[in-house]
C-alpha cells in the first residue's frame, strides 16, 4: 500500500511544494509545529531513513542543506532545526524545523492550523530564496 508521501509524490494528494528534483521532494508540513516546517523525502518509498542505499542517503542529505539553507533565510529563525521520526508515516523523511528555542521542536505540542493562503505564503517566500 502506498504512503500518503508516495501519493503526494505521484499527485494523488496536494501539497505546498518548495523543491523538487528527480529522486527528492520537500514540501510544508501540513501539520506543522511553526510557520515553515518541512518535510524533505526521497520520492522511492522506504519506510526507514536508514534503510535507504548510501546514494539515496546521501543525496536526500545534501537536497535537506540546500532546503534548509533557503529556509533559513525566508523564515525568521536562529537556525533550522532538523529531526527524523518516522513513526507517524511509514515513509523516510526529514522534518526542518525553523526554531527560535528547543520548543520548537518539541512534537508533542500541539499542531499549528495554518490557513491555505498563508501556506501558499510561505511555500512561495521559501521558494524564492532556493
Amino acid at each position: 500500500m502506498s504512503s500518503v508521501f508516495s501519493k503526494i509524490v505521484s499527485g494523488e494528494i496536494p501539497c505546498y511544494k518548495i523543491a523538487e528534483t528527480e529522486n527528492y521532494l520537500a514540501f510544508l508540513d501540513a501539520f506543522p509545529l511553526v510557520e515553515g516546517h518541512v518535510l524533505v523525502i526521497p520520492k522511492k518509498e522506504v519506510d526507514y531513513l536508514f534503510d535507504l542505499d548510501d546514494s539515496l542517503y546521501q543525496g536526500l542529505m545534501l537536497f535537506s542543506k540546500k532546503v534548509a539553507t533557503g529556509l533559513k533565510k525566508a523564515i525568521q529563525c536562529q537556525k533550522i532545526g532538523i529531526a527524523v521520526v518516522g513513526l507517524e508515516v511509514s515513509h523516510a523523511h526529514i522534518h526542518l524545523v525553523p526554531i527560535k528555542e528547543v520548543s520548537d521542536m518539541n512534537f508533542s505540542k500541539p499542531k499549528l492550523d495554518i490557513p491555505s493562503e498563508r501556506m501558499k505564503e510561505i511555500a512561495l517566500k521559501i521558494m524564492q530564496e532556493l
